[in-house]
């Protein structure tokens, strides 16, 4: 079951789940949608208007869409962000799986630089291409 209107809706206000933070509100008690943060810190802190949004491949669609959708929406523009710069994922050796803090799998510059020089780092760095 699902509350949804149309299936290209997404939640701007969430429901409050048993030991969540939450606050009371004219739509009840619950807590902003997860793309309704990002709006709400970048138009606090940039304004209007952004130049270059960045952030990861994964996050192109719906997150950014959806945060497009929003500010230009609160802001009353036609163009919210300039630009939207999306980076891919480096992957686990042997694995599919990418890199995260979440998944405790990463890899610091810091300890990087413990075992590789930083003209090898900087090389790694250029190995691609951007557009790829």
């Amino acid at each position: 079951g699902t509350d949804k209107r149309h299936s290209k809706d997404f939640a701007l206000w969430k429901a409050a789940k048993p030991q969540e933070l939450s606050w009371t509100s004219p739509w009840g008690k619950g807590r902003p949608g997860w793309h309704i943060e990002c709006s709400t810190i970048s138009s606090a802190v940039f304004g209007k208007q952004l130049d270059i949004h960045t952030g990861g491949i994964d996050l192109a669609f719906p997150h950014h869409e959806n945060e497009i959708a929003q500010c230009e929406a609160y802001h009353q523009c036609e163009q919210w962000g300039n630009y939207f710069l999306h980076s891919g994922h480096l992957h686990v050796k042997g694995s599919q799986e990418k890199m995260s803090k979440s998944l405790k799998n990463y890899v610091t510059i810091k300890d990087f630089l413990k075992k590789f020089s930083s003209d090898q780092f900087r090389m790694f760095c250029l190995r691609s291409r951007y557009s790829s």
